[in-house]
């Protein structure tokens, strides 16, 4: 039988509020057993609740979308899959910011930004105000 662990020592053990594991529960992430009013986790509740850390802190997952994995649990590749895509375009993104920053900080002008030549370069203008 599985030992019962009081929900303090829980949320301390992850690094949690206990106003997490009551609002997880009421979500139906986590389910507690209960004894002379205090709330308690059995193991498979202890380890669903690191899951859920980890997929929280990690994996950058909301919490509709840990409930969409914990409901459909015969779909987690799918979803996890999902989630790659989702964090390879975010680091593209990230990684075409970081080099635009860094190669503005080659501007030897000082002043409004605008002026900077090497922005100038990469900026297309409409045809009129090229011209000019």
């Amino acid at each position: 039988m599985d030992s019962l662990t009081p929900v303090r020592e829980a949320a301390d053990h992850f690094g949690l509020a206990i106003s997490t594991l009551h609002y997880w529960e009421r979500r139906g992430l986590i389910t507690a057993s209960r004894r002379s009013g205090q709330r308690y986790y059995d193991d498979d509740q202890l380890y669903r609740i690191a899951l859920i850390k980890h997929w929280r802190r990690i994996g950058g997952l909301g919490l509709s979308k840990i409930t969409e994995l914990l409901a459909e649990q015969h779909r987690w590749r799918e979803v996890v899959a999902g989630q790659l895509a989702e964090i390879e375009q975010e680091r593209a993104r990230l990684d075409t910011a970081h080099d635009y920053l860094v190669e503005l900080l080659t501007c030897r002008r000082e002043g409004r930004l605008e002026d900077c030549q090497w922005f100038r370069d990469r900026v297309d203008l409409p045809a009129h105000a090229a011209a000019s």
